[in-house]
């Protein structure tokens, strides 16, 4: 699977962002999908995630409210719009697939692919 991550910027605190991630190379049927970020000198962290069927969601905490995933199986692709940025939102953004459930891609279950990141800076 290979997952290409886009849309990332500079935007002030307040605005909003939204990403893409296209998913090539095999069929993903039944994989959820997520986002994850990662800011300078800190580890990988759990953004969000969404099921199959787009019916189960999580969320971290930090960006409940703010943040909404969703996807297009049609066109294979997951989206992530961030509303109301904040300057700790500042991170590389990875999307992510894999074939547990969206409930389980907070613990980076076995078997998930990344993307390649992709870098949002909200400046304050």
């Amino acid at each position: 699977v290979q997952l290409q991550a886009s849309g990332g910027g500079l935007v002030q605190a307040g605005g909003s962002l939204r990403l893409s991630c296209a998913a090539s190379g095999r069929t993903l049927n039944n994989y959820a999908m997520g986002w994850f970020r990662q800011a300078p000198g800190k580890g990988r962290e759990f953004v969000t995630s969404i099921s199959w069927s787009g019916s189960l969601q999580s969320h971290a905490d930090s960006v409940k409210g703010r943040f909404t995933i969703s996807r297009d199986n049609a066109k294979t692709t997951v989206y992530l719009q961030m509303n109301s940025l904040k300057p700790e939102d500042t991170a590389v953004y990875y999307c992510a697939a894999s074939p547990s459930s969206a409930q389980t891609m907070p613990r980076m279950p076995r078997g998930i692919y990344w993307g390649q990141g992709t870098q949002v800076t909200v400046s304050s």
